[in-house]
């Protein structure tokens, strides 16, 4: 079976993607920027086939050529290494370096080694949705839509900036060098962690369990991590595919996830009020038409919290009790 490279291999998404390419049969050299820190690298370790067909590799986002070995040798890449948090102090070093430089960075080792037949580059509806068109529920957003840069700024949103501005370097730097890329563009991604760390994703749904007072007036579009996984794979395994694709299995307001959670886990102080009074930022839809074509069947929104949930439990980010 064929050799491929993920990037940023301990991360969320990416450590699914190594558990499926290893079931699948895949021989898996997976980029870290430190294999010998046992909280980044013990759950691959541990996964399924790792022993015989997984290869861990140090690399970093900002040092050219660090991914070069990574690369070598490999039919496909999988490149998912990319900061996501929101409390930043510097966000170009912090955020849009890391993202943009390290996208740059990747890419021109997979342009160098000429065994490589595609590129899957793990984007986000950050560089999707956010622009000036309105968002209602009539609105359909697809794979068409390309977030602002200026609003960006402009509203400080410096992770969808960061996420818009690799995307945009990483079409340019794939049609000037001939290379032929994928982008995969999730919403928010939920469901079961297989690293001890706790996620900015998954830390969304935590955070209604650990004694917060109000929920934020805040609609997301969501999506399982299984099915986001998998989505890279079938972005390289099909032939024909290409362009972005957009994963959301639905838009949905927090008060419709709290409503899920006091359903499910009735015992936890879950919050009831919204974090302000004004109206509920409306819903949206995000069409599925594209990813119809990678034969993706969306895990139901209800479903994939109360994986997330169960999950955090296990791995006692959620406590017995409010406090965690």
């Amino acid at each position: 079976m064929s050799t491929v490279c993920v990037t940023g291999a301990s991360g969320y998404i990416a450590s699914w993607l190594v558990k499926l390419l290893l079931e699948r049969g895949y021989t898996v050299k997976a980029s870290v920027r430190d294999p010998n820190n046992p909280k980044k690298v013990d759950h691959l370790l541990k996964l399924d086939g790792a022993k015989e067909r997984l290869h861990l590799f140090k690399a970093d986002l900002l040092e050219d050529g660090s991914f070069d070995a990574a690369v070598e040798g490999c039919v496909g890449v999988f490149h998912t290494a990319s900061p996501f948090y929101h409390k930043v102090t510097d966000p170009q070093a912090e955020l849009i370096d890391p993202a943009v430089k390290g996208t740059l960075n990747v890419l021109g080792s997979c342009s160098k080694a000429s065994s490589v037949k595609r590129v899957v580059v793990t984007s986000s509806t950050a560089a999707v949705a956010f622009n000036s068109r309105p968002r209602t529920p009539e609105v359909v957003v697809d794979e068409t839509w390309f977030s602002d840069p200026d609003l960006c700024v402009k509203s400080k949103m410096w992770y969808v900036l960061s996420k818009t501005l690799a995307e945009e370097a990483a079409w340019k730097f794939a049609k000037e060098k001939g290379l032929d890329i994928v982008t995969i563009n999730p919403a928010m991604v939920i469901g079961p962690l297989l690293q001890p760390t706790l996620n900015t994703s998954a830390e969304a749904i935590a955070n209604l369990f650990n004694g917060s007072q109000t929920y934020p007036n805040a609609s997301f579009g969501w999506v399982n991590v299984k099915d986001v996984a998998n989505a890279h794979i079938k972005a390289f395994e099909i032939p024909s595919a290409s362009g972005r694709y957009c994963l959301v299995e639905r838009v949905a307001h927090y008060s419709e996830i709290v409503e899920i959670l006091r359903k499910h886990y009735p015992s936890y102080p879950i919050p009831e009020k919204c974090g302000d009074d004004k109206p509920f930022v409306p819903i949206y839809q995000v069409s599925r038409e594209k990813v119809k074509s990678l034969g993706i069947d969306y895990i139901p929104l209800e479903q994939s919290i109360i994986e997330t949930v169960d999950s955090l439990k296990e791995k006692n980010f959620i406590g017995a009790s409010s406090n965690i």
